[in-house]
């Protein structure tokens, strides 16, 4: 959000260039992108600790302790999904009207009070939105854990695909494979239903 706030206050000229950029990390195959994290997580060529070694001689276990193989995994999927959330959130700051702010302004609102009492309410409908099918994709992720840490460090980092993956697949066990893969159905149907109930109250209401 920050990052589509920023720019979409950007000249226009400027903007195109911005958009592209903040894009690449959603363009580029997710396994492979990842490959380029694991390189940097890699505990014996860490390019991440070789670059703090030229400050302190602290090393990171980024893979090998599960709080930070945790930590990798969601900062890389943050890394990837980052762009989606911000080219929605830029299509739905463009769509609120300008005059909102102008009257805004003549009523002597400074930027905080533009922000709380105008442009969130006017996105929360594309901010559930996106939530949503962050949540979905983040349920069914398979490429990131599967490539950076396969599911360790004591299956600690597996998301409901891996772990399905691993049960059905690597242990041929396919039925309880399949009874977890079936299982984060209710759980996004439910999830989804509420999210959708109130994005369908609120549009009513509008």
């Amino acid at each position: 959000f920050i990052a589509a706030h920023v720019v979409n206050n950007i000249p226009a000229k400027g903007q195109r260039k911005w958009r592209g950029m903040l894009l690449v990390p959603w363009v580029i195959p997710p396994a492979l992108s990842t490959l380029g994290w694991w390189w940097l997580f890699d505990p014996t060529y860490s390019g991440l600790n070789w670059f703090l070694g030229q400050f302190s001689s602290l090393e990171i276990p980024w893979l090998a302790e599960p709080f930070w193989a945790r930590f990798s995994v969601i900062l890389v999927n943050t890394w990837y999904g980052a762009p989606f959330f911000m080219i929605m959130y830029l299509a739905a700051l463009k769509s609120i009207p300008e005059e909102l702010y102008e009257a805004a302004s003549i009523d002597g609102a400074n930027a905080w009070q533009k922000l709380i009492h105008i442009t969130l309410p006017m996105m929360k409908n594309i901010i559930a939105i996106t939530v949503l099918f962050s949540t979905i994709v983040t349920f069914a992720n398979f490429d990131i854990v599967r490539v950076l840490t396969q599911g360790g460090p004591r299956n600690t980092t597996h998301m409901f695909a891996t772990y399905a993956f691993k049960l059905g697949i690597e242990s041929g066990d396919i039925p309880l494979g399949a009874a977890v893969s079936l299982f984060m159905f209710p759980i996004l149907a439910v999830f989804a239903y509420f999210i959708l109930r109130n994005v369908r109250r609120r549009t009513s209401e509008i």
